[in-house]
């Protein structure tokens, strides 16, 4: 499959990444030098230095054999204008990241329709949905939704002391019968791996659990978490991200506290969010912190546009006393050392929109995926064919392609957590956990 991306930036870079991962043919459209001269050394992928708007460029990159074009630059103008060029040429699906997509509407004259766009992303208002479900569960570092909420991926820290701690997966199959889950993907000291019965899980494992949603609950204090409610938040930087999640959490009852450095970003802030307590000052001001009460919330989100101060802030207000602490990180090398240094969770723009644009563009036989932070793997939702060399087997006797792992079947509305002698039936919705080496191989199965 040929795919054209125009930007090389956060979102750009990191789609190309894991397309090119597998062994798709990515060209990456980029006018910024420095930009452009980072993914040709770091990436497999045709690079090409221009703007995505110039059609002599988007013609050099092959535009009329794409079969689509992910317009993720910086730029929403270039981005609608290639999105249109892409569509003029014929090219199958087009994506285009705009700051709004509301502003698009059908009533709009900008409408997605007009530039033949087939999806509009903003990954501020992904990152700020992401943060929000992050805040309000606090064991967990990643929660992805599948079968229309019926089943969960819930990624946890184990904590010192956690019952699930020092115990291999057989053992806690045989210890815990009561609760209905799998085990489904572990990453230890930075690299993802698929279990087996014989896996022990260690304490500071980030492990990543399949579940029925009305039963992931359970699965914080297993995890060594007390029980948590949300109620007053934190957040550190007047971002974009910041606006979203604060109407977000006001929605859902929850107080809200924003420090923001700028004094005109606060009146702007002041006069869209008439709710929230908005406060100038640098969030990196200890006394500051103390003075607001940040011992007292619930949660705390750093949203600055500085990856840095995101997480020195996120750390100050650890140590103060803030019970549920999230950064904002930009840079995805950085995502490993968020366990490491004591931090809950992280949210990436990047991450956040690349989930949204794969959930769209692996449709089909796939019915949605997300990406899990810090590791190589994606958890999967595909649609069971009528003619699936999996049908009628029994699960002990189906050897699934190395690297993956089937964390749930969804029949007719009923969740089933797997075991040995299930089966699976055609249209059964099945939740996969997939590493980069068996996506290939777990798609053939769903064809």
């Amino acid at each position: 499959m040929r795919i054209v991306i125009v930007g090389a930036g956060a979102v750009g870079f990191y789609l190309a990444r894991r397309l090119s991962d597998e062994a798709q043919e990515v060209v990456v459209i980029e006018s910024d030098p420095e930009k452009a001269q980072h993914a040709e050394d770091n990436l497999d992928v045709l690079t090409i230095r221009g703007s995505g708007a110039d059609p002599a460029v988007l013609e050099s990159a092959g535009l009329a054999q794409a079969d689509m074009l992910m317009a993720v630059s910086g730029s929403e103008d270039a981005n609608l204008l290639a999105c249109m060029a892409a569509n003029k040429a014929g090219v199958d699906v087009k994506v285009a990241r705009v700051r709004d997509p509301e502003a698009h509407g059908p009533a709009s004259l900008l409408a997605a329709e007009s530039f033949g766009i087939d999806l509009m992303i903003s990954p501020e208002q992904e990152c700020a949905w992401e943060t929000f479900q992050l805040l309000a569960t606090e064991a967990a570092t990643d929660l992805i939704r599948f079968g229309g909420g019926l089943v969960q991926v819930m990624g946890v820290q184990l904590q010192a002391g956690a019952s699930m701690a020092g115990k291999s997966l057989a053992e806690l199959d045989r210890e815990m019968q009561a609760h209905r889950f799998v085990v489904a993907a572990v990453v230890r000291d930075g690299e993802s791996r698929i279990p087996t019965g014989s896996t022990v899980l260690q304490e500071r494992d980030r492990v990543f659990i399949v579940a029925p949603s009305d039963e992931i609950k359970a699965f914080p204090a297993l995890a060594g978490y007390e029980p948590f409610r949300l109620r007053r938040v934190m957040i550190a930087g007047g971002s974009d991200e910041a606006v979203h999640l604060t109407r977000h959490l006001q929605a859902h009852g929850v107080e809200c506290t924003i420090l923001e450095r700028d004094q005109e970003r606060s009146r702007e802030l002041a006069e869209m969010l008439p709710h929230a307590l908005v406060l100038k000052g640098d969030a990196t001001d200890l006394e500051l912190l103390q003075m607001e009460g940040v011992e007292g919330v619930d949660g705390f989100a750093a949203l600055t546009d500085r990856d840095e101060v995101n997480m020195l802030v996120a750390l100050l207000a650890r140590s103060l006393g803030a019970r549920r602490v999230i950064p904002l990180i930009h840079q995805t090398s950085y995502m490993t050392l968020v366990g490491r240094v004591g931090i809950d969770a992280a949210v990436s723009p990047r991450i956040s929109a690349a989930n949204a644009i794969l959930r769209f563009i692996r449709r089909g036989s796939l019915a949605s995926v997300g990406t899990i932070k810090g590791s190589r793997a994606e958890a999967m939702e595909g649609i069971i064919p009528v003619d699936s060399p999996l049908i009628g087997r029994e699960l002990r006797d189906i050897r699934l392609p190395e690297g993956s792992v089937l964390g749930a079947l969804i029949r007719r509305g009923r969740v089933i957590m797997p075991r040995g002698g299930d089966r699976i039936e055609p249209g059964d919705h099945a939740v996969f956990i997939v590493l980069p080496g068996a996506m290939d191989a777990v798609g053939e199965l769903l064809e």
